[in-house]
């Protein structure tokens, strides 16, 4: 029974592997086909070309993905250090302080993480416009912030909850003030869960495609899931497929940079929630 249960855990785990791994590989392979084997039904091109690679990076394409490759990294990586910075101190006081309206608070986060995007897209539209904060780095980041701000505060506040308050009491005892015993004492231990809630909120901005198409409108703050839906093949009748996909593939290398560096520490901040003894 015990080599079956084994057999069936493995088996188990290949499919769902295999499941994951499979659209991913086809769209590799797509990238490295040229625009006349994109119609066959190959799943691994006859030949490799890096002609999508080509357009996309010194190309035609190039004009448009480049900028928005900077906007992407450099909107969301502002937008989830707000969020961390923000979610750190909010999650602090929510798990250590008492005061009226904490349950309110989480509660609040949890209802703006789960509400639809769409359905404030547009009063957000003509109020930017307004204001001038539409096709801006800022018009970009402030809508982001209600994407990754909730979710930061539930991961932190839970983690924050686990760390052993007598830490901090015998900080202050032996002479830190509030301020010190927090930037010394609780941040270092809270450092796997500042991580993994960094990283996450990083991928929830990176993947956004609603507001990054609704609020930009030129290079100047449009992020690369919206400027894959302006791509274009060399004629009316061509799809660019087999550019988008290469696009895809050069963003999700970043993603995956970050998971393989920083991925201990992931696993940390996902598994253990307080440092013992």
């Amino acid at each position: 029974m015990e080599r079956r249960n084994t057999a069936l855990w493995w088996i188990g785990g290949a499919v769902i592997f295999v499941y994951c791994l499979v659209p991913v590989v086809w769209i590799v392979m797509l990238s490295f086909k040229t625009p006349a084997a994109l119609s066959d039904k190959r799943f691994i091109p006859e030949t490799f070309s890096t002609q999508n690679y080509d357009f996309i990076i010194n190309g035609a394409g190039s004009d448009l993905f480049l900028p928005a490759l900077r906007n992407s990294f450099g909107i969301c990586l502002i937008a989830t250090f707000i969020a961390v910075i923000l979610s750190m101190f909010c999650a602090y006081a929510i798990a250590r302080l008492e005061f009226p309206g904490k349950r309110i608070i989480l509660t609040s986060a949890l209802a703006v993480a789960i509400f639809p995007v769409i359905s404030i897209v547009t009063p957000l539209f003509n109020l930017w416009r307004e204001i001038g904060l539409y096709d801006t780095w800022p018009g970009l980041i402030i809508p982001y912030l209600s994407l990754t701000l909730p979710l930061s505060i539930w991961v932190l506040s839970a983690f924050f909850r686990e760390i052993p308050w007598e830490m901090e009491q015998a900080a202050q005892v032996d002479g830190a003030t509030a301020w010190q015993a927090f930037r010394k004492v609780i941040v270092p231990l809270a450092a796997p869960g500042v991580f993994t809630t960094a990283i996450i909120a990083f991928f929830i901005a990176w993947n956004d495609f609603v507001y990054g198409i609704s609020l930009s409108s030129t290079e100047a703050s449009r992020p690369v899931p919206a400027a894959l839906a302006f791509f274009t093949g060399a004629s009316q009748f061509e799809q660019p497929t087999g550019a988008i996909a290469a696009a895809a593939v050069v963003v999700t290398i970043p993603v995956v940079i970050l998971v393989l560096l920083f991925q201990r520490r992931i696993v940390a901040g996902l598994t253990n929630g307080a440092v013992k003894g």
